[in-house]
């Protein structure tokens, strides 16, 4: 049976950790009334604090569209956690901007981080964060200059595999799937 290469569990172990870490995240911040696009939105937001952010920045960083992220935002007003405003160069443009009340979520969400981290990372010291985050700052430039000309996938084989080979190929895949 063929092994899953230390870059396939790498792979598949980075993807599980980040989907765990979003729903404990997620549920933890439940109780506040806040989803998960509004706290990624906010926190986006918060990085133009002084200019603000239009509409079409936030749905390009955020990977939605615009519609979206208008009612993402109207939610996010209506909560009194951002407020929107006329662009001093075009006055078609809104900008969006962070209230007080935003700021302190923010804060709270950011206490709340800390905890979650405490339990993420027990048992892990710094230097072993720091080594897995510099691959993974590595891994994401690759990943930037690939996305510029994306690699074509490969075709699908013109004959059936033969049951022996599909028996291996579920048992390597379920090997790269296995829960570490």
């Amino acid at each position: 049976m063929r092994q899953a290469t230390p870059r396939a569990k790498f792979s598949f172990l980075i993807h599980d950790v980040s989907r765990m870490r979003r729903t404990f995240f997620d549920q933890a911040l439940k109780p506040l009334g806040i989803t998960r696009a509004q706290w990624w939105a906010l926190g986006n937001i918060s990085r133009h604090a002084d200019d603000g952010m239009i509409q079409t920045e936030l749905a390009h960083i955020l990977e939605t569209g615009k519609v979206s992220v208008g009612g993402l935002i109207d939610r996010l007003e209506e909560a009194g956690l951002v407020y929107r405003a006329p662009d001093k160069v075009d006055r078609r443009v809104k900008r969006i901007f962070i209230t007080d009340k935003g700021f302190d979520m923010l804060d709270h969400i950011a206490v709340v981080g800390e905890k979650l981290d405490s339990a993420l990372f027990e048992g892990i010291p710094d230097e072993e964060l720091a080594a897995a985050a510099d691959v993974i700052a590595r891994a994401k430039v690759n990943l930037r200059a690939a996305l510029k000309a994306p690699p074509v996938a490969a075709p699908l084989p013109d004959k059936p595999v033969s049951k022996r080979t599909a028996s291996k190929r579920r048992a390597a895949a379920a090997e790269m799937f296995a829960a570490e």
